[in-house]
């Protein structure tokens, strides 16, 4: 989507490169650009991303949104750990907070657009807007962003989903930002050290119970502190010594039980989905094969998805997927677009 008659747009900048190159993609391409940063749950702007917007001449802008960030984000994440569910904090923040709250901003100030740095491309055909998959397909990121509805998407702009990633590096030496050889992000922006279980215990409004580890014939192999700890296909740090290399492939909310299984058990064919949201089709009537990922690192994989009610899918895959995990999105491509997606149950 390019606009050439100074359309305003909010682009939400994070200090990265990916953000910083955008917004000079923007104003080449146009658009009177703001940049937004948001306070999520650092206690500081980013200087960075301030940095860039005065070498760039565009408005800098700092939202506190430190309070929807806790409740839509945090205290969901806390909250599907506590239960045995594996959560999606990324996809979660897109929703509500990017192109929730930062949208609702944008509307407020008589913004025509919102832009992120995301990688990933909309297109319109027949008055309906599509998610498709960036082009460089190792960077692409139309998983995270699966919840958008008609309203999101006819706002957003998506400038880097038709570059490579070296390419933007690039860009960014080119006019140069310091940012251009910023590391990637690669962890959970609101986790030390990814160590997600500390976090937990630092501010989770509940005390978690202590439970047994057992075996698929329900014998006991030890004890655990807390279903947080773990999640579908761990390994390491079980707290159990068994003689054999055991995984998790069970977590039992309701018994509050841990459950340890070989490699081979963590592998099905089926599940079903909630929680959905459909772009390139109003609702799904009938039966439709498609491709589908059950988390993001995964490749995509040939299935049929089957209508339960309005509300949920059965999944059916051709070949049996390893350690699928509750609580994470599944997403449904056809080809390069992004059919829909739901939350694993």
């Amino acid at each position: 989507m390019e606009k050439k008659n100074k359309e305003k747009v909010l682009l939400g900048m994070s200090g990265g490169v990916d953000s910083s190159v955008t917004a000079h993609i923007l104003k080449k391409q146009g658009y009177d650009v703001i940049g937004a940063y948001m306070q999520l749950w650092a206690k500081e702007p980013n200087k960075d991303a301030k940095e860039v917007t005065e070498k760039l001449g565009i408005p800098f802008y700092i939202f506190d949104m430190q309070k929807q960030f806790k409740q839509y984000v945090i205290n969901y994440f806390i909250s599907e750990y506590q239960n045995g569910r594996t959560p999606n904090p990324c996809v979660a923040c897109n929703r509500y907070i990017k192109f929730g709250a930062l949208l609702d901003k944008a509307n407020e100030l008589g913004i025509e657009y919102l832009a992120t740095g995301h990688y990933a491309r909309i297109e319109e055909v027949d008055n309906r807007y599509l998610l498709k998959k960036a082009r460089d397909e190792t960077k692409d990121q139309t998983y995270f962003l699966y919840t958008l509805n008609q309203t999101q998407l006819s706002k957003s702009i998506f400038p880097l989903g038709e570059y490579k990633k070296k390419k933007i590096r690039e860009i960014a030496k080119e006019i140069g930002l310091e940012v251009s050889s910023k590391p990637d992000s690669q962890e959970i922006c609101f986790i030390k050290d990814n160590d997600h279980y500390s976090f937990i215990q630092e501010y989770g409004s509940q005390k978690e119970k202590k439970g047994d580890i057992i075996d698929k014939q329900v014998n006991i192999l030890g004890y655990h502190d807390g279903l947080s700890k773990f999640t579908i296909g761990q390994r390491r740090g079980l707290g159990v010594i068994t003689g054999k290399p055991m995984y998790v492939v069970d977590l039992e909310a309701n018994t509050n039980r841990v459950v340890l299984g070989s490699n081979r058990d963590l592998f099905e064919k089926e599940l079903v989905a909630n929680t959905l949201n459909w772009i390139s089709i109003d609702r799904l009537e009938k039966s439709l094969k498609v491709k589908a990922k059950i988390r993001s690192q995964a490749t995509q994989s040939d299935c049929t998805i089957t209508p339960i009610d309005k509300k949920s899918v059965r999944v059916t895959f051709d070949k049996p997927q390893r350690a699928i995990t509750k609580g994470q999105s599944i997403v449904f491509y056809d080809n390069d677009y992004v059919l829909g997606g739901g939350v694993i149950s």
